[in-house]
């Protein structure tokens, strides 16, 4: 019977440990050792059969791929430890997996709704990618109306700290007041949404990620997961 053979990058991508691309740099780096040696070639081909450790612990290449999407409470923070004894999405997920799965891509601790979780590292890497421009929309509760100035200001692209924040498209939610504000976007800057409504004045009382890459909360309550469809899975890999 044949043996599979994996590249070592995509062996440690397989194992749920990271991206790819960040298990090349590992590698690299000295991180990852292949029977007992320290291995800096991240092209070179291993088996299940060798013994591929990180960080003292023996990796194993996961052959089913995990895709949980949770409907993320306000409180809960996006890692898989808190050493301040936080509730984390680990602690949402871990009755419902086996294996280490990861966030793609990270929602603050009190910003709500749609995050992905997967073992799957070049899905991960896809999705984070800033080429591919993936869609969110973010339902915005403010301290006060937003001002119609400041919605085209937003609409044109405000300059912040970190450099040029573009939207794709900002509106008021209908049959809502004017404080109420829904924000598509794609950049996936570290609290972009957030910080373009600080920096013109504005307190951000809720913050929801309601859509994300497609997929949306219907049928998913605050505070629940479900795992993807294959048609779901499909649409995730193969959109432009």
């Amino acid at each position: 019977m044949d043996v599979e053979k994996y590249r070592l990058n995509k062996f440690i991508a397989h194992a749920g440990v990271c991206s790819r691309r960040k298990a090349a740099d590992l590698v690299k780096a000295g991180k990852i050792k292949v029977n007992g040696q320290v291995e800096k070639n991240p092209a070179i081909e291993v088996t299940d059969q060798d013994r591929v450790e990180y960080d003292g612990k023996i990796l194993v290449a996961v052959k089913e791929m995990i895709y949980l999407l949770i409907n993320k409470p306000k409180g809960v923070v996006t890692t898989l430890s808190d050493e301040a004894g936080r509730k984390t999405i680990w602690d949402m997920v871990k009755e419902k997996v086996s294996t280490r799965i990861f966030p793609v891509g990270r929602l603050d601790m009190y910003t709500t709704g749609l995050l992905l979780l997967t073992n799957d590292g070049d899905l991960t890497l896809r999705l984070s990618h800033p080429r591919h421009k993936v869609k969110k929309i973010y339902q915005v509760k403010l301290d006060r109306a937003l001002d119609p100035k400041d919605k085209l200001a937003i609409e044109k692209g405000l300059t912040l700290e970190d450099g040029l924040a573009i939207v794709d498209g900002i509106s008021y939610v209908k049959g809502e007041d004017q404080s109420n504000v829904g924000v598509e976007i794609h950049m996936g800057k570290n609290r972009i949404v957030r910080r373009i409504f600080e920096h013109l004045d504005y307190s951000v009382q809720k913050l929801d990620r309601v859509y994300y890459a497609g997929l949306t909360k219907k049928d998913l309550p605050r505070g629940w997961s479900r795992f993807l469809s294959e048609k779901e899975i499909i649409m995730l890999k193969h959109f432009s």
